[in-house]
C-alpha cells in the first residue's frame, strides 16, 4: 500500500507509475493550469494527467518547465482525442501534444474513448510510438470489458493502463477484476464523482472517525483498491489536502461500507452508449 505521495506501482512493462497524481480536466489553459500544476509539484506531486481535449497542454508544459524538476522525475500522461483517432492522424496528434507540452517523450499515452471502427487503428499508432520509444507506456481510457477483449484479440501489446470513472457510487467490480486478471492497471478519473460525494452522510461519518475530510477518505479508499487516482483541483489548499492521505489506513469494515455505496451511478458519459 502506498505510504508516500511519490510511491509507484509497476506497470506490466516494468515502468513505474505514481499511485497518485493531479488531473487537469476543465482547468483553463494559461494562469489557472500553470498555478494548479505549480502548486501540485510544490506539494510533492510528480504525476500530471492532461489530454488534447482539455486544451491546456501548453500551460502544463509551461509549469513543468518553470518547476525546474528533472524530466525523469515526472510522470506525464496525455490522451488522443476522438477527432484525431486513426493511424496517421494519431501519430500527428501525438506530435502536436509533445510540441505543446515541450517534452521529448510522454510517460503514458492513452486513447481517450473507444471510438467505434477507429480505436484499433489508433492502438496500432500507440504501439508504433511505444516501439519507437516516444512513449514509455500506452493505455486506454473509458474502455469497458468488451472493448478491451476486442482490442486484446488484435493487438501485439496489451494496454498497461485503463483510466475509467471510479468512485464509491461506481465501483466497477467486474472491470476491476478483468483488468487485474490481464495485468492492466486501473486508474480512477473523477474519484470524487466531480465533488458530488463530498457531503455523503455515510462517508462523512467515516471521515470524522479518522479526523480526515470525505475527499481524503475516498481517495484513500481508491488507493486501497490498488487503483491509481488523479483528483483535480485548482485551489492550492485543496491540492495539498488531497495529498494528505498517506498517514492513515481504512479498516476492512470501512472499506466494505464504502464499497456498499455502489449504485452504478455515473457522473460522466457512459461508454455503453457513447458514440
Amino acid at each position: 500500500m502506498p505510504t508516500h505521495i511519490t510511491d509507484t506501482t509497476t506497470l506490466h512493462n516494468g515502468v513505474k507509475m505514481p499511485w497518485f497524481g493531479l488531473g487537469v480536466y476543465k482547468v483553463k489553459d494559461g494562469d489557472e493550469v500553470i498555478s494548479s500544476v505549480n502548486a501540485a509539484l510544490k506539494a510533492g506531486y510528480r504525476s500530471i494527467d492532461t489530454a488534447a481535449l482539455y486544451q491546456n497542454e501548453d500551460g502544463v508544459g509551461q509549469a513543468i518547465k518553470e518547476s525546474g524538476i528533472p524530466r525523469n522525475d515526472l510522470f506525464i500522461t496525455t490522451k488522443v482525442w476522438n477527432d484525431a483517432q486513426g493511424y496517421e492522424s494519431t501519430l500527428k496528434a501525438f506530435d502536436e501534444s509533445i510540441r505543446k507540452l515541450g517534452v521529448e517523450y510522454i510517460d503514458l499515452y492513452l486513447i481517450h474513448w473507444p471510438v467505434k471502427g477507429k480505436y484499433k487503428d489508433t492502438w496500432r499508432a500507440l504501439e508504433t510510438l511505444y516501439r519507437k520509444g516516444s512513449v514509455r507506456a500506452i493505455g486506454v481510457s473509458n474502455f469497458l470489458i468488451h472493448h478491451l477483449e476486442d482490442l486484446l484479440g488484435d493487438s501485439t501489446i496489451k494496454p498497461m493502463v485503463n483510466q475509467v470513472e471510479f468512485h464509491p457510487w461506481l465501483t466497477q467490480v467486474e472491470l476491476q477484476n478483468f483488468c487485474k486478471s490481464h495485468n492492466i492497471q486501473l486508474e480512477a478519473s473523477s474519484p470524487l464523482a466531480r465533488g458530488q460525494l463530498v457531503n455523503h452522510p455515510l462517508i462523512t461519518k467515516i471521515a470524522n472517525k479518522y479526523g480526515k475530510t470525505t475527499a481524503q477518505v475516498i481517495l484513500r479508499w481508491t488507493l486501497q483498491h490498488q487503483v491509481i487516482t488523479i483528483p483535480k483541483s485548482v485551489k492550492e489548499e485543496r491540492i495539498i489536502q488531497n495529498a494528505d492521505i498517506f498517514d492513515f489506513q481504512l479498516s476492512q469494515e470501512d472499506m466494505n461500507t464504502l464499497d456498499a455505496c455502489n449504485i452504478n451511478k455515473r457522473v460522466g458519459t457512459d461508454p455503453h452508449s457513447y458514440d
